[in-house]
């Protein structure tokens, strides 16, 4: 088979969606362009977080070499879309151009100011990280201004900041701004009631594409937060230090007035990409490229040109509109792309386009949420919960543990301020030096523990008199397992003395954490668990395997010692630690008092190896040679093979 050409424009949900799916299924059978003007897929739905400054920019730009680059038969490049020249089955980009059999088209959206006048020279978008950046610059510069601002009226205008729309976008972003003016008031030591949030709607209610029960919450709880919820008005014109809007009912009825602010967020719509000149069929309103049921562009069809994501205008039956503009349209639409394009190489019957869409989640600062997910409707921190488990799952669709780690330190663990759905509770920063005490300390409890097993009753100073009556290298069993028993018995009922626990027949055996005078320590269990046994038994199953685990386990305790001692792999050692001991308990062979082991090895999960610990360049190497073999290098330009 020829190798079919395909060249994917745009880099978004649709863009990226569709070149996996591609890639994975038709492997040698294509060469697959993705061309996008930036190197990175930016995740959309996480711009507010950027603009009030809760997470770093990096958090939303999800690189292509580390999604795409290693797939043999996938190219990136990084350029902007000119046209598309159908009759030569030509991508024009602004640096070249490239060949194609089948193209699909996914340029994305681009706000629409719906001609309003002043809002492309003083109004802030929210549709990029461009835009993000730009508004995250704009608050600090107001706040700064405002705190040396004497006069009291032009500090309120500085102080006052505006969203104009309250969709998805629009709300979550006038919700992170409630978190970022608690934050700002005190750095900047200016009182909280002094800034001022406004949500200006045309519309009558709010989130009106959300449930209606959970739209009117978000409305209750912004108004509780003292966001100023200003429905029925309408924008005008924009000014550099104001905004005219209309406020009332119809034309006739509606009264005018300005309100002073120098920032005006503008989140009111969205429409197709207009950036590139692809001459295709537009619907009548927003720029969007009409498309049939198979997401073919209509009047092109048979000419292996597909439209998906924002910028697709297909007509969903159920409604009569355009699909939505929102995630799960997105890759449903470049999975439909995809998969007729696979039919028309492959030989088979193209499949129609079907809408499910599992539900709608809106956060409203980093704490709260509303969402309804099928009959389901969930608020504050299960809202936020399901949340953050849609963004997981969501890194595990794209097979990228890399980005579902990044997600899980930006969002959960790393976030300052008590900014995330746990109030800050996961995400304290502490200094790991204060465990170097501790991690030296478990690290030569373990090692004595070890050495015991190899030294036995010989002299711990003289290695001549090690590994023989005692140890663990003799010929005696240690392992107190009734599978192994045999004349062995009585060296077997010894073993937990020998590793640290055991039977004691002379004093009473009493429970405890701590050790106590005239009472043995109680062991976890005084025998094997009933679920654990058959386990312990594939894994030793005799005598000789027994024989061989006592001594491969004493070299590898002392291993695991040293490499806590030094901060040598940490993390994986302090682990392993806190599973042995688990089934150290479960085979009857440990004590309560000694149980801290685990709680203490969880602690030095914490990245204790680094703080004077070999860790601290260790990891950091690792990690770098890992992922440029795994994922390839990263780059701010692409320019495919």
């Amino acid at each position: 088979m020829t190798k079919k050409k395909i060249v994917v424009v745009g880099g978004g949900v649709a863009g990226v969606h569709a070149t996996r799916e591609l890639s994975k299924k038709l492997k040698a059978n294509a060469d697959i362009t993705l061309i996008d003007k930036h190197s990175y897929h930016t995740t959309m739905t996480q711009l507010h977080e950027v603009a009030a400054g809760r997470v770093p920019f990096t958090t939303v730009q999800y690189d292509f070499q580390k999604l795409l680059g290693k797939r043999k038969n996938v190219n990136l490049v990084t350029d902007a879309v000119v046209s598309l020249d159908k009759e030569n089955k030509k991508v024009i980009t602004k640096h070249g151009s490239y060949d194609y059999d089948y193209v699909v088209v996914a340029l994305g959206g681009e706000p629409n100011d719906f001609g309003v006048p002043g809002v492309k020279e003083h109004g802030f978008t929210l549709w990029s990280l461009e835009d993000a950046m730009k508004i995250k610059r704009q608050l600090e510069t107001v706040v700064q201004y405002a705190s040396t601002e004497v006069n009291d009226e032009k500090r309120r205008a500085l102080l006052t900041i505006s969203v104009a729309g309250s969709g998805f976008t629009g709300i979550e972003m006038a919700g992170e701004l409630i978190d970022w003016r608690r934050k700002v008031s005190t750095d900047w030591k200016i009182p909280e009631e002094e800034i001022t949030i406004n949500v200006v709607e045309m519309m009558p209610t709010i989130l009106n594409t959300l449930d209606r029960k959970q739209a009117d919450k978000a409305h209750a709880y912004l108004e509780k937060k003292n966001v100023n919820v200003l429905t029925n008005h309408g924008i005008v014109e924009v000014a550099e230090d104001h905004i005219k809007v209309n406020v009332g009912g119809r034309d006739e009825e509606k009264v005018a007035k300005e309100i002073a602010t120098h920032t005006l967020i503008w989140t009111t719509g969205v429409q197709g990409n207009t950036a590139a000149q692809t001459n295709l069929k537009e619907t009548e309103r927003g720029h969007r490229l009409q498309a049939n049921e198979y997401m073919e562009a209509v009047g092109f069809e048979g000419q292996g040109i597909y439209v998906a994501g924002d910028v697709s205008g297909y007509i969903e039956p159920d409604t009569g509109r355009p699909t939505p503009q929102i995630v799960e349209a997105a890759e449903q639409t470049a999975h439909t792309a995809a998969e007729n394009i696979l039919a028309d190489i492959n030989g088979g019957n193209k499949h129609k386009h079907v809408s499910k869409y599992q539900g709608t989640m809106v956060s409203i600062g980093s704490t709260w949420g509303v969402a309804k997910i099928g009959s389901m409707r969930l608020t504050g921190f299960w809202a936020m919960l399901m949340k953050n488990i849609v963004y997981f799952i969501y890194t595990l669709q794209i097979r990228s543990a890399h980005y579902f780690w990044r997600y899980a330190l930006d969002e959960v663990f790393r976030t300052k301020d008590n900014r995330n759905f746990m109030r800050g509770h996961t995400s304290r920063q502490g200094n790991v030096l204060w465990a170097l005490p501790l991690r030296l300390f478990y690290g030569f409890a373990w090692l004595v523990e070890a050495m015991a097993k190899i030294v036995g009753d010989g002299k711990w100073f003289n290695p001549g008199t090690w590994f023989g009556q005692g140890s663990w290298f003799t010929n005696d069993l240690k392992f107190p397992f009734e599978w192994l028993q045999t004349s062995d018995a009585a060296a077997g009922a010894s073993a937990a003395a020998a590793s640290g626990s055991g039977d004691s027949t002379t004093e009473a055996v009493k429970w405890g954490l701590t050790y106590s005078s005239e009472h043995s320590p109680m062991p976890v269990f005084d025998h094997v668990v009933g679920w654990f046994q058959p386990i312990m038994k594939f894994m030793i199953p005799n005598r000789d395997v027994a024989l061989f685990m006592q001594k491969f386990m004493s070299i590898f305790e002392v291993l695991l010692a040293l490499a806590i001692i030094f901060g040598f792999f940490t993390w994986i050692a302090s682990a392993v630690t806190a599973a042995l001991t688990v089934m150290f308990s479960l085979s009857g062979m440990f004590f309560w008092v000694n149980i801290w082991f685990i709680p203490v090895a969880i602690a030095l999960m914490n990245g204790s190896g680094r703080a004077f610990g070999l860790d601290k360049w260790v990891q950091p190497w690792v990690q770098k040679v890992l992922t440029q073999l795994w994922y390839g290098k990263s780059r701010s330009i692409y320019k495919g093979r």
